[in-house]
């Protein structure tokens, strides 16, 4: 009797028609290992089968773009070392959603460690980690567990590899209930003349296992990940790997140091999918063949199987090509780190994998069905109804407390209590850690620093997928510019529910389309990046779908770092400037933007209307135009205006410098809609020196109208308070939220 039945071809999460195809590429039936392996590499999470067609219309190429979407992480030119050498950053987002919600501090804390190996896998000592993480409500029974826990294991991880967490964002909503968020980012810095691929070749040359050795842990992980969540979501703990960051850190500088050899053909970190993936990722990028034999593979348990060998996602291990011969320098040099080392097989011209157990071939898979022809699907998509105007928005009888409420709540209460926990100075190289716009990171023994940001607000992208999505980028070129960088280039992570349902799947491509749409305006090119589908829940309690969530994480670079730009007022007197979309300095009834905006939802209950428009020509010009006076030193302080509006902004600036403000309301616009809109494209500056400013913006006007048109002066730094309140109280209202949610 055939043991590999209907059940447990739909235990291994292949649809009927799918083991169909897994039969024609073999031309018999699979054997358990073979099905276990096609079950992971036509996975979700490996294939990207319902995401392939879409992701294919991003824009991924630039001058300064080294290698885009395809390998381990994305690559961009950042110009001369300190020696003259050319430098490169190498970065990267994925998810570890599912896990991360079944056991949060090693899934987070994998989360970490697996980013990482994908950067440091190319060549590139990683220099910084982000995250984005979002959960749903506060007052839920398993959140405050979730939240302690995920912001522990990424801590607990990043500190003890030694590189410094700068940034991110932490949001909440029910949406998240059943099934939150943690997307995490690694930024690496490298030599453009030792940069590592992973393709395998070269016939006969040795395939060679390092690292950690291979237990059971995260058996269908990738799987798992590819699967929404149901009320045994507990039952899969065991599918959620267990990290070693102190075997990471050895891992990292042991793989440096060979790659400062020439020993190296290929590389690939074992990530999704473990030593399957490894393999066939790197045998069909070369257009090679793979045989393993399993008996060599180091592990850490007895008795374990080929199947259980393939398809473990243990941490911390790598797979390498080597060249003949380097075998034992390679060995000698993982020996010192402590590390296992074993050669577990060869490259083949044979087009196929073959896994050799105990004497017997216990796989032969033709690796073009696995990898190129994996399934891709075109899936229905519906016609999503756009929110109607919002013509009947109520209007705010008291600012100064409405700021005060919003300051205090859960989404744009100080984040303080998280990123204490992080590390951000490990490295010595942070300029600007947690808390501004984008962090800054040095280059090390340059006067260049590396910008870096996390974004996404998911209520825009629920209302209006496309509008979400240029939103989501445009922030990301918007936060990078206020430093003074210049943005490059974006890695993404695409989170969202069941792409089975049109729905979900309007979601996906609308996204995808506005975030194409805004790349291409910005000239910020799509260079890496990860979708996570299948985040939803059906548990009791859960609430089912997320919110369409695509972040971004964008890369920008500052050449000089003494040249640069924060958000904290610098002393009293000096001007403050709304610097924004050139309609703000006349009335118009389409300004003044409350749809979807936190103060309408916290204030009112509402999540109405749709999301304020992006203008991408407004946007590149003034990202451009505030850089320039950045550079100048013209302005002292610098904020985009973004959740909450102009009253949050300020509100952050003032609190950030220990200094209030007196700002005045435009009478053209209410007071709700001035001071919570949350109109794009806008910034608030201030100015120390009115006369060099004001040549600097005649300058300003000479390709177009917008930036004389668009500044309106709007108060002056100092006083002890914003909007009437003050700071002592906003600050006890912005810092006391998670102190006395986490203490309470």
């Amino acid at each position: 009797m055939s043991q590999i039945t209907p059940d447990v071809v739909e235990a291994h999460g292949l649809s009927p028609e799918e083991y169909q195809r897994v039969l024609h590429a073999l031309g018999r039936e699979p054997n358990l290992v073979e099905l276990g392996i096609f079950s992971v590499m036509w996975s979700e999470h490996c294939s990207y089968k319902s995401s392939r067609l879409h992701l294919k219309t991003l824009p991924t190429e630039a001058p300064w773009v080294i290698c885009g979407p395809g390998e381990n992480a994305g690559v961009i030119d950042i110009g001369d070392g300190p020696d003259g050498t050319k430098l490169a950053a190498i970065f990267k987002m994925e998810s570890h959603n599912h896990p991360s919600y079944i056991e949060p501090y090693q899934g987070a804390a994998t989360g970490v460690g697996g980013i990482l190996r994908d950067v440091f896998t190319m060549g590139a000592r990683p220099v910084a980690n982000m995250n984005a993480l979002r959960f749903g409500r506060p007052d839920h029974p398993k959140m405050k567990h979730l939240v302690r826990g995920v912001v522990a294991g990424i801590g607990g991880y990043g500190n003890c590899v030694g590189v410094p967490t700068v940034g991110g964002e932490t949001n909440f909503h029910p949406a998240y209930d059943g099934n939150i968020l943690v997307n995490a980012m690694t930024v690496g810095i490298a030599d453009q003349s030792r940069i590592f691929y992973s393709a395998a070749t070269g016939l006969g040359n040795p395939i060679v296992y390092v690292g950690s050795k291979t237990g059971r842990d995260g058996i269908h992980g990738a799987t798992m990940a590819s699967a929404d969540f149901g009320e045994d979501s507990e039952a899969k703990r065991p599918t959620v790997q267990v990290g070693d960051p102190f075997t990471e850190k050895l891992l990292i500088e042991a793989c440096l140091e060979l790659m400062a050899t020439d020993a190296i053909v290929a590389i690939q970190d074992m990530g999704a999918a473990g030593l399957t993936s490894s393999s066939v990722e790197m045998a069909s990028k070369g257009n090679a063949g793979i045989r393993l034999n399993m008996n060599m593979v180091p592990c850490r348990e007895e008795g374990m199987t080929p199947y259980e060998m393939m398809l473990s996602e243990s941490q911390e291990r790598m797979l390498m090509v080597l060249k003949p011969g380097k075998e034992p320098m390679a060995e000698a040099i993982f020996r010192k780190w402590e590390l296992d080392f074993a050669v577990i097989g060869e490259v083949t011209d044979t087009g196929h994998m073959v896994l050799e157990f105990d004497g017997e071939v216990v796989c032969d898979i033709p690796l073009a069905p696995l990898a190129d022809e994996a399934p891709l699907y075109d899936r229905p998509s519906a016609e999503l109804v756009k929110p109607a105007p919002l013509t009947d928005a109520p209007d705010s009888a008291d600012p100064g407390a409405d700021l005060l409420r919003l300051m205090g709540g859960a989404d744009l209460a100080s984040r303080k209590w998280i990123w204490e926990q992080y590390d951000n100075q490990v490295g010595a190289d942070t300029i600007a850690g947690p808390g501004g716009d984008a962090a800054l990171v040095r280059v090390h023994g340059t006067q260049k620093a590396l910008a870096l940001t996390t974004d996404c607000t998911p209520r825009y992208c629920f209302a209006d997928p496309y509008e979400g999505g240029k939103q989501a980028v445009a922030e990301a070129y918007r936060n990078i510019s206020a430093t003074g960088a210049t943005p490059l280039a974006i890695t993404n992570c695409l989170n969202f529910a069941n792409p089975q349902r049109p729905e979900i799947m309007a979601q996906l491509t609308g996204c995808i389309a506005g975030m194409g749409r805004a790349c291409r305006v910005l000239d910020f090119p799509v260079v890496s990046g990860n979708v996570s589908l299948y985040n939803e829940s059906k548990a009791t309690g859960g609430g089912s779908a997320i919110l369409p969530t695509p972040a971004i994480g964008g890369v920008g670079l500052l050449q000089d770092y003494t040249r640069r730009a924060n958000i904290a007022f610098k002393q009293a007197g000096e001007a403050i400037y709304l610097f924004g979309a050139e309609f703000w300095a006349t009335p118009n009834p389409e300004r003044g933007h409350l749809g979807q905006s936190l103060w309408l939802r916290e204030l009112h209950g509402r999540e109405d209307g749709p999301p304020p428009f992006v203008d991408l020509t407004v946007e590149k010009y003034q990202g451009e135009f505030i850089r320039e006076l950045i550079a100048a030193g013209l302005v002292s302080a610098v904020h985009d205006v973004a959740d909450g509006g102009l009253a949050v902004a300020l509100a952050e600036m003032a609190l950030a410098g220990g200094m209030g403000a007196e700002v005045s309301q435009h009478p053209a616009y209410s007071a709700a809609g001035w001071w919570f809109g949350e109109d794009q494209g806008r910034y608030v500056v201030t100015v120390p020196n009115m006369d060099a400013f004001q040549q600097q913006i005649a300058k300003g006007t000479r390709d177009a109208d917008t930036a004389s048109s668009g500044l309106i002066r709007i108060g002056t730094t100092g006083g002890d308070s914003v909007l009437g309140v003050p700071l002592a109280a906003l600050r006890q209202a912005h810092e006391g939220f998670f102190k006395d949610w986490m203490e309470g």
